[in-house]
């Protein structure tokens, strides 16, 4: 097939862009909005800031992340605590409400990572620029303070504006791979004093909140989906990146600050917006899952006994426990925001195994985050609450919309890729598991390459979780398809 027309795989993720409702490309409105902002004048604000530069805060994130939300530095306390920090880029102080920028970010809601053309909510010159927390650069930020007893247990602390520096810029997979004892320690820790001892300490707290958090029935699982590995227009492979301590770690700490956040807030009495997961509705799934691997759960869902499971499966069987973890998550069903007013009662993260939560920690990458940002800065300035119930009603609604349709439109844009990754392979047969089973069609994903498809010939029967044999039909990079027959 030497003779194919090169896809235009930037031109696919484009469009699909455009047919999940998204504007992919910035307004002149909005850039002429941003591009009049002061780089770095600091905005005045009702309360002083703390000057927080001297501490050593880092940043652990990709290799090629601009759009840095949150950095982190850690201090001991008496009787074995740790205080921890996590600061927060303070966006909302360049994006105001009711701005040019501030209607374009609520419309799309989330930045749209394809694989193959990132489309940020904010303009690169604010989310890679003004309002980063890049290295070197001193930034207005909110921080958010909780400590981690000796325990796992949590205390949530204060929330206040502060000046920070983020000193220094690290990997995922260079750190995880120090903290795991498979490689050496990344140059920037060596290179800045101190910091060696400050990643040891943040490795401490997050596995005592990991620890904890696992005994109160968080789920273990790995679900990062498949990306393209993309060199000019060459689909070279698809790969899923794998959870390591440092992604733990920043998980860990991003967990306990969304904690502390919803805390703040409640004690504010402010309404704000909840993330939640429901208790899974296809518990039964679940457990026909277990069974299949000679356990049993309860009839009732129960989050600690799923958790143990998962646990025990990731030991006897770690390289197919992403596929496992996949299938878990499909039968539990999607997260969504709700909006939350004082006195009711909160719906809970059935995942995560906490009860209050919220999404503040990613103001460049998800508008949800904004919206608490602007509800937490009211309380430090004793202002007003710039929301009423009803907006957060609609807020929570259309975020929820637009996550689910950001979904859809990376999953497209993967198929396309996958796509042209496979064209020259149909007729073969592979090793998969079903993904999704309903009256919209059945899906699975092959165990090598990890692409998913739709099983168009031979689905009867067949249901999330189940392994598979199936045969390659046809490809349409354009169209998103990938198209098996079930075999055997």
């Amino acid at each position: 097939m030497q003779n194919e027309q090169p896809v235009n795989l930037k031109g696919i993720a484009w469009s699909a862009m455009q047919q999940y409702g998204f504007i992919p490309a910035f307004p002149p409105h909005v850039l002429r909005e941003v591009n009049a902002l002061a780089e770095d004048a600091f905005p005045d604000t009702p309360t002083d800031p703390r000057d927080l530069r001297s501490l050593l805060w880092s940043s652990i994130d990709n290799h090629d992340s601009e759009d840095l939300d949150q950095i982190e530095v850690c201090e001991e306390g008496p009787d074995g605590a740790i205080l921890v920090r996590v600061a927060i880029a303070d966006v909302d102080s360049r994006v105001p409400k009711g701005s040019e920028t501030d209607r374009h970010a609520a419309h799309n809601g989330t930045s749209v990572y394809t694989g193959i053309t990132t489309f940020p909510m904010l303009p690169d010159r604010l989310s890679a620029g003004i309002t980063s927390l890049l290295p070197a650069r001193d930034r207005m930020a909110v921080v958010i303070e909780y400590t981690v007893l000796a325990d796992g247990r949590t205390r949530p602390g204060e929330i206040y504006r502060a000046i920070v520096r983020n000193h220094a810029k690290l990997v995922y997979e260079e750190v995880g791979d120090w903290l795991e004892g498979s490689g050496p320690v990344p140059g920037t820790v060596s290179e800045t004093p101190g910091l060696a001892g400050q990643v040891a300490l943040q490795h401490e707290a997050a596995m005592r909140m990991k620890k904890r958090r696992t005994e109160q029935g968080a789920l273990a699982l790995e679900t990062i989906e498949a990306e393209p590995v993309v060199e000019g227009n060459q689909v070279m492979g698809l790969v899923v990146q794998e959870q390591n301590l440092a992604r733990c770690l920043i998980e860990e700490f991003m967990v306990a600050a969304n904690g502390t956040i919803t805390a703040f807030l409640n004690s504010a009495g402010l309404p704000m917006i909840h993330r939640v997961v429901r208790t899974p509705k296809n518990w039964d799934g679940i457990v026909r899952e277990a069974a299949e691997r000679g356990e049993t759960l309860p009839d009732h869902p129960d989050a600690e006994a799923l958790t143990r499971f998962l646990i025990r499966q990731k030991a006897a069987d770690p390289d197919r426990f992403p596929d496992l973890s996949l299938t878990i998550v499909k039968l539990m069903g999607a997260g969504e925001y709700v909006a939350f007013r004082p006195g009711d009662d909160p719906v809970g993260h059935f995942a995560l195994a906490v009860t209050d939560y919220t999404h503040g920690t990613a103001p460049n990458r998800r508008y949800v985050d904004i919206v608490i940002q602007r509800l937490i800065k009211s309380v430090i300035d004793a202002d007003a609450c710039p929301y009423t119930c009803e907006e957060l009603d609609d807020l929570a609604a259309r975020l929820t919309d637009r996550e689910k349709a950001s979904q859809k439109a990376e999953r497209y844009v993967r198929k396309a890729a996958a796509a042209v990754l496979l064209r020259e392979r149909i007729g073969e047969t592979f090793e998969a598991f079903v993904t999704g089973a309903s009256e919209k069609g059945t899906y699975v994903r092959l165990i090598d390459p990890p692409a998913e498809g739709r099983v168009v010939l031979g689905e009867q029967g067949l249901r999330v979780g189940q392994r598979v044999r199936v045969r390659l039909m046809a490809v349409d990079p354009y169209k998103g398809f990938v198209d098996f027959a079930r075999t055997g």
